[in-house]
């Protein structure tokens, strides 16, 4: 593994009202691959803080404004781990993690080695890990590995956008969201890459088990509802499927559809 990375990008949302939420756990979100902290700040942190929850979304190292780009080619999931540990600890009290898309393996790869007060993954990685999710993508639409491929965040053009969006948007994604969503792309590590296609997030966790919600969304092309119920088939939950969204449900304009499903799983614990 490499060393601790002190120095992570952090966005944070306080919830205005203190009556009633000091026995509210605080939410750390955990973004996918390819982005960073940013897709959790335009609605889920400052919706998740007006409902009394003290919000926070870091940036892996090697995203966003985090450090590490220079060893991002080298960094694994168990080092990213390490980056949600890291900022956990800092936190007054042991947050509930939310993970979406490689963020989710990150979490399971936490259930399966730390204790976790409780967890979300939001259209995850499945158990058979990425080759057979590729295998799939390359029989439905060959573009669009051939885009990830050579995928170059310094070298954006329209027909790359295009190709690539509807895996990740559906049609009905604002303009002005899928611009800024564009200025956040960025590379990511073959080293996770590789870890996500030998399954290093899969294994169970310890006996007693985490609190756990599992969710995706009906039009993900990537995490696909299938991949969602093995996951949760794994973990031995059932799978909530929110309608009409896509993979990035959080940016998408009915992205309470899901917040509110986490709200009510978090109303629970």
């Amino acid at each position: 593994m490499l060393p601790i990375e002190p120095n992570l990008e952090i966005r944070s949302c306080a919830p205005k009202r203190t009556n009633g939420n000091a026995r509210k756990p605080p939410l750390l979100f955990v973004h996918g691959g390819y982005c960073d902290s940013w897709c959790w700040e335009p609605h889920f942190l400052p919706w998740f803080a007006e409902k009394g929850y003290a919000a926070h979304a870091l940036s892996l190292r090697g995203h966003g404004r985090s450090r590490g780009h220079q060893t991002l080619f080298v960094t694994g999931l168990d080092d990213f781990a390490a980056d949600v540990e890291h900022v956990a600890a800092g936190l007054p009290s042991p947050p509930v993690l939310i993970g979406h898309s490689m963020g989710s393996a990150i979490v399971e790869r936490l259930m399966a080695t730390r204790p976790v007060r409780a967890a979300a993954l939001l259209s995850p990685v499945p158990p058979s890990g990425l080759l057979p999710m590729a295998a799939r993508l390359a029989t439905e639409s060959p573009d669009h590995l051939l885009r990830l491929a050579q995928f170059d965040p310094t070298r954006m053009t329209t027909h790359v956008l295009e190709a690539l969006r509807p895996f990740y948007f559906s049609e009905d994604v604002a303009p002005a969201v899928l611009a800024e969503a564009t200025a956040h792309l960025c590379s990511e590590s073959p080293r996770a890459l590789l870890d996500l296609s030998l399954r290093l997030h899969w294994q169970l966790p310890e006996r007693g088990g985490t609190p756990l919600l599992v969710l995706g969304a009906e039009g993900d092309r990537i995490s696909n509802p299938d991949d969602v119920r093995a996951t949760a088939r794994h973990h031995g939950v059932e799978a909530k499927i929110v309608p009409g969204l896509a993979h990035m449900l959080m940016l998408e304009r009915k992205w309470e559809k899901p917040a509110n499903e986490i709200l009510r799983w978090l109303d629970t614990l």
